[in-house]
Order: structure tokens, then sequence, then C-alpha cells
């Protein structure tokens, strides 16, 4: 049988289930993905019209569950090249429509398919329009659903953890160093939830060393690297001590480049705090103005956490609908970083030029230190 006509009889056969959100707020549904009668997590929306793929594989959603808000979730099926990660995170998904038979040549597997092999549980048949509405309004906030019954679900969700406090880099990040990329410079990554398209973007100008979160400086600098990237990840910041520290003794020592939760240690390394947005920025359309030159850029980014008052730095970048730092530059720790995603997977190319710029950067401090 094939896959598509598996996934169409999985969609005849659904089992009512429930979406219980911790305030008490219920939503109903039927049953999809991997089954299990009760999947809790962080619950968070996100606004991508495409590239539903990259963000289930997407570590930074490690501890939660995605509420798409896009309609139609799986019309194009699955494929092993749009990956993020060796395997999704995420704590679940939530959808309106779940297509069964996606349309696409490049498919090679259902989406619900996909979500089966990787034991991700998913409710679909939501009234996502009023859940997203909700969420707008009281925040981002802990969930249960599945089949279970509804005063079993609502307990569950009540003593679920949000992502308050919590170290999450060290579910995702790799336990061993590896290698990739075969560009002319040397750049060691930190691990907080890498995702594959950066390290395609970093591997055309670097060869890459990519090393767990928690690997100390002087095992960095060992390494003799011309710069260190700091990747994105899940969770809050103030919950990673050790990788901050690490960046705050390499600041000054090496061009470094953060993005996303890299972005969040560097700042805190830099001196600066961070604080929990009320429902995040998920999404693929999220404006940002470049203070040097005034332009606007849409981006792609998937956070919970935003930086503040970071001493010596300068505020490069500014989200247009809350104000949100989005960008910082020390220019006498040879630093900056970014908190949305320049290597847009998915999302739009504005960004990308912040790649080249680290490229620079690098090469400017290599010409520095033979001088």
């Amino acid at each position: 049988m094939s896959a598509p006509t598996s996934a169409r009889l999985a969609a005849d056969e659904r089992r009512p289930a429930w979406l219980v959100l911790a305030d008490g707020e219920v939503f109903e549904g039927e049953a999809a993905g991997a089954s299990v009668p009760v999947a809790t997590g962080e619950l968070v929306f996100n606004t991508a019209l495409s590239g539903y793929q990259e963000v289930v594989t997407d570590p930074s959603y490690a501890g939660q569950v995605v509420a798409f808000t896009y309609p139609h979730i799986g019309n194009y099926g699955t494929n092993a090249e749009d990956d993020e990660a060796r395997r999704p995170f995420c704590r679940g998904v939530v959808v309106r429509d779940l297509t069964p038979e996606p349309s696409n040549w490049r498919a090679s597997e259902p989406l619900e398919s996909f979500l089966r092999r990787y034991g991700v549980p998913a409710i679909t048949g939501v009234d996502t329009r009023r859940l997203t509405r909700h969420l707008r309004e009281a925040g981002a906030m802990p969930c249960a659903f599945g089949t279970a019954p509804e005063d079993q679900l609502s307990a569950a969700a009540r003593v679920a953890p949000a992502t308050d406090g919590r170290d999450l880099v060290s579910e995702v990040t790799t336990t061993e160093p590896y290698t990739r990329g075969d560009g002319p410079l040397q750049v060691v990554v930190y691990d907080f939830g890498v995702k594959e398209t950066m390290l395609r973007h970093l591997g055309a100008m670097a060869t890459l060393t990519v090393v767990p979160a928690g690997t100390p400086a002087d095992e960095v600098l060992d390494r003799g690297p011309d710069g260190v990237f700091l990747s994105n990840g899940p969770g809050d910041p103030a919950a990673l001590p050790g990788p901050t520290a690490a960046v705050a003794a390499l600041v000054g020592r090496v061009p470094v480049f953060g993005i996303c939760l890299g972005h969040q240690v560097l700042a805190t390394a830099l001196g600066g705090r961070t604080y929990k947005l009320p429902f995040g920025h998920h999404g693929t359309n999220h404006p940002v103005q470049r203070l040097a030159t005034g332009h606007v850029e849409i981006t792609s980014q998937n956070h919970n956490y935003a930086v503040v008052d970071v001493p010596g730095a300068e505020v490069t970048h500014v989200n247009l609908n809350d104000g949100v730092v989005e960008g910082i530059r020390s220019r006498s720790a040879l630093a900056f970083s970014v908190q949305y995603h320049p290597e847009a997977g998915p999302g739009p190319h504005d960004a990308r030029y912040l790649f080249e710029e680290f490229r620079r950067l690098m090469g400017t401090s290599s010409t520095a230190r033979r001088g």
C-alpha cells in the first residue's frame, strides 16, 4: 500500500481528541500523527505559510507544541533534504487541516507518516483562528492534548512545564564534535540546536567544527579558529550559565557571530539581560529595520525570549512590530548577533548578507593577527 493511501485511510479513522490549555480553554479536534493519549508542552503559534517540515525539525522548538496558523498543512509532503535536524524535538503539532495526500514532485512521504515515524503527536481539525487569538491575548502557555478524557488532559495541562528557567539545549546539542563544510576559513560552531541550513551557509565559506554546547572557551581557542558561531536553540538563555561564561571568555579574542539563542547568549555574556516575550516571534514575515541604512528586511523568526540593556554594544536592528532589539554589535569585542534567522529555512533571503559580514570580520581579524 502506498504512503498516500495509508495516510488517507488514517484520516478516515481519526479518533476524537481535545486540546486543553493551562488556563482551562478547550479546543476540539481529531487525533493525528503518533498515537498518544496525552501529550504536553508549551504551546506557541507559527505564522509561516510554508516550510512546515523545517519548522517541525527545528531544534529550537524543543519542549514546545507548535500550532500553525496557516489552515492547510502537509500540502507538499516531506523529504529528507528539508530536515533541519536529525529528528524533530518539538512536543507536538496543532493544525486546522492536515492534508492526507501531498502533491509535489519532491515529496517522498506525507507529513502524517513523517510525524508517526518520529513519534510526534498531532491534533487536526482545531479552530486555529480562535486558538491564535487566545494565545495573542493570554500568551504562550503549557497545554495538553490527545485522546484521553478532557478532565485528565486538563490536569496534565495545569502541571505541564513552560520553558522558563529550563536548559533545553542539553536535549538537542551534539554529544561529540564533528566537521562540516570545506571553505577556506576555520570556524567553531557552538551547537545550541544548530540547523542544517545554517551549516550549509557557513560551510560554503569555512571548514566547520561543530562542538557541544558545554565546550569550554580554552578548548575552542586551542583549535585556532578564525571565528566562532553561536547557533539557535531552545529554552531560556538564563538557564545557560556554562555556555554564557565560555562566550564571555571568547569575546575580544576571536570574532563571534550569534543567531537567535546565540544572540541572547552573546548579549548576556556582554552584560545584558533577557526577558520572555508574551507569545514570542514565530514566523517568516517579521519586519526588521537595519538602523545603519534604514532598510527594512522581512525576516524569519523563532524565539520566545529577547535581549535588552547590553552595555558597550550598539543596537543594529529593531523589530518594527513591537520594538524588540533584533541585532547588536560590539566593535571592541569583534562580535555581533541578530535575533532572527538570516539562513531562512524557511523564510525570505533578505538578511543573508550577514554571513558575508561574518566572513569579512574574520578576514579583517586574521589579517590583524598576522600583522
